[in-house]
């Protein structure tokens, strides 16, 4: 299990759009996605870190013919096939969610598992609306845990309304859709992340969006085939922005990020707080792109409650910003938080504590009293974003973090980033 000391951070620096990961959530899509389409896809940038890759390597698993160059995919596929292998997801939670979905009516047996992380995250929020409407799903603990079993067959239109903010649970639904003898609705409490109606709405498939209902109706052929360059991924740029605002005369420049609006709400906290940043639009197909300038200014607390969805993500990142902030900031409604790659609510608030830092943890969130950090040791309990938050944190006073093996999962060349701007021993 490696570990990593982290030291002070120089005042200014310049992340060029290649240097920071490529977008994620939209390197998983743009590869399963091709699943859908008729002829060639081609994506740029796609991030090659170990979810992304899984992704990619179940693709192929389905039957899709991927040419690879090192910097451009080439994927066709005549549609999904049925595999001859277990469908291994690794740590991802969404890839996990929305192949249940992608594969709930597709001809043939298919086995979705994990890692020890992934097998011991909840899958019913997904598992149980597909059963709803024909869906042949099932795992350990009555289909809440992977290994996941599923046999395509015929989906019936539906209309659900999810309790849960959820671009996962949505996601998995809509492709569900696609396939349904009917039109579907889907409605949600809150905006999730879009990327899933914006890239499919891109390919020909007939969504409508209204506010919070998203309604999709079946099929009628393939969808065109995806032309894209993945911009780079707003929540791993992100550790970067929390890095410049902490640091008393720092700025960062981080270049070709999406602005899509669900995808910035942890700058425009950051933002709340009293940081200096400023956004320029460069170009917009599929997503908005363009680079942000972020400088340090003295932070303030602030309290969130809303748009939790949208920065879910970068929860624990930004509670780094907060133990530096004057105040004591309030994070909640953020259940959500405890079901992803770590009980993130559990993880941040133990961490804290370790670093001398005041906080409060209750069901939905917790507090975050402003301090002095200090120099502790980390567990990241496997959570990537755990890890590379407390790395952040560490430019403060230096900090140990355990398992930081977790950081190939999304962003693989975070330390030689850290490493250009700072001091870091692995």
């Amino acid at each position: 299990m490696k570990k990593a000391t982290i030291y002070s951070i120089t005042q200014g620096f310049r992340l060029k759009c290649d240097a920071i990961a490529p977008d994620k959530s939209i390197s998983h899509r743009s590869a399963m996605f091709s699943l859908l389409a008729k002829g060639e896809s081609v994506v740029e940038n796609f991030l090659r870190a170990e979810d992304t890759m899984n992704t990619l390597q179940i693709v192929k698993d389905l039957g899709a013919k991927v040419v690879d160059d090192g910097k451009v995919l080439r994927i066709s596929s005549q549609g999904i096939q049925e595999s001859f292998d277990i469908l291994d997801c690794g740590n991802s939670g969404t890839g996990m969610r929305l192949f249940c979905g992608l594969l709930a009516s597709a001809k043939g047996h298919f086995i979705l598992t994990g890692d020890e992380y992934l097998k011991r995250r909840p899958m019913k929020r997904v598992t149980t609306p597909l059963k709803d409407i024909g869906a042949f799903l099932d795992g350990r603990q009555e289909g809440d845990l992977a290994p996941l079993s599923i046999r395509g067959g015929s989906l019936k239109a539906f209309t659900y309304k999810s309790k849960i903010a959820s671009a996962q649970v949505k996601s998995a639904m809509i492709l569900a859709a696609l396939s349904a003898d009917g039109e579907c609705s889907y409605e949600e409490p809150e905006l999730s992340r879009d990327h899933t109606e914006r890239m499919l709405k891109g390919m020909g498939a007939e969504l409508e969006v209204k506010g919070l209902v998203t309604k999709i109706k079946p099929l009628k052929g393939l969808l065109e085939p995806l032309h894209i360059r993945v911009p780079a991924d707003p929540s791993s740029a992100f550790f970067f922005a929390v890095a410049a605002a902490i640091t008393p005369d720092a700025e960062v420049v981080i270049e070709g990020v999406t602005f899509n609006p669900t995808r910035i709400e942890a700058f425009k906290a950051l933002e709340r707080m009293g940081a200096k940043i400023t956004y320029e639009l460069k170009n917009e197909k599929y997503e908005p792109i363009g680079d942000i300038y972020v400088k340090s200014a003295p932070l303030k607390a602030i309290t969130i409650e809303d748009n939790i969805s949208w920065l879910i993500d970068e929860l624990p990142a930004l509670s780094i910003a907060m133990a530096c902030a004057e105040g004591t900031s309030i994070i909640k409604n953020a259940e959500e938080l405890r079901v992803k790659e770590s009980d993130r609510i559990s993880t941040v608030v133990d961490n804290l504590k370790n670093c001398d830092i005041k906080t409060t943890e209750f069901e939905d969130g917790y507090t975050v009293t402003g301090g002095t950090l200090q120099p502790a040791l980390i567990n990241s309990f496997g959570d990537h974003r755990i890890a590379m938050s407390f790395a952040i944190g560490g430019l403060k006073c230096g900090m140990k973090i355990e398992d930081i093996d977790c950081i190939q999962t999304s962003f693989p060349n975070f330390f030689d980033i850290l490493a250009q701007i700072t001091k870091v021993e692995l």
